[in-house]
């Protein structure tokens, strides 16, 4: 059996710590015993971005992805965007920038180098407070991996993001027709209610962790601001 070596930790603003394992070619980003996120299990994070644009059709998207992890999200989405779109990442973590350019630089590949994208050290309820009090222009698209879901908070304060206050403070971040796409470990019947009754036009979506059909089930709720 491959041991689990530890790279790097860190500590998450009003959170836990975070600790970088590599196991074999294998990377894996743990929250205290559990794992957050790893590269064997990657797909439902790219498909958080792939089938966001994919349902958009706006020429010249501007988004917004809170939480930068291990980029999966973030590259999936300047794999997809429009010529003229742009995307920007909310991370709070500056080590897991650090990561990205040092231990996990061969996930990158051009990513943070791309003139399309931006990744800024901000929480990202702040960029959406801006774009809802315009001091930002507003996004065709935000999308939301910062937590493992509405119950799986990982930093204190996040579950704002996720009251009433929270989801129409995102609804009015967006142009008419936008979206808002949270990632999510598991379902959550409640939360699918608050979005509703926020007036938006919900698909709940079951995607598996692996592009080969296997691995656990993750949901990604999207919610189609209609006016």
């Amino acid at each position: 059996m491959l041991p689990r070596e530890e790279i790097a930790t860190a500590k998450i603003p009003g959170g836990d710590t975070l600790t970088l394992i590599s196991h074999g070619r294998d990377h894996i980003i743990m929250l205290g015993r559990d794992e957050l996120m790893g590269t064997r299990m990657q797909y439902s994070e790219e498909q958080l971005a792939r089938l966001t644009l994919e349902r958009l059709g706006t020429p010249k998207p501007r988004v917004l992805i809170g939480g930068y992890g291990m980029g999966f999200t973030y590259r999936a989405a300047l794999e997809k965007l429009p010529e003229g779109g742009s995307v920007t990442v909310a991370e709070v973590v500056p080590e897991i920038l650090e990561w990205a350019e040092g231990p996990l630089a061969h996930l990158t590949a051009e990513s943070l180098k791309d003139p399309r994208g931006e990744i800024v050290l901000a929480d990202v309820a702040a960029l959406v407070d801006d774009a809802v009090d315009g001091t930002t222009p507003r996004y065709d698209a935000i999308l939301m991996d910062v937590d493992n879901g509405p119950d799986g908070i990982v930093r204190d304060g996040n579950e704002r993001l996720y009251t009433r206050t929270g989801i129409a403070r995102m609804r009015d971040a967006l142009n008419i027709g936008g979206l808002i796409a949270i990632w999510s470990a598991a379902p959550d019947h409640k939360f699918t209610g608050r979005l509703k009754d926020a007036g938006l036009k919900v698909d709940v979506r079951t995607v598996r962790a692996r592009p080969n059909n296997k691995g656990p089930h993750h949901t990604i709720w999207f919610a189609q601001r209609v006016r």
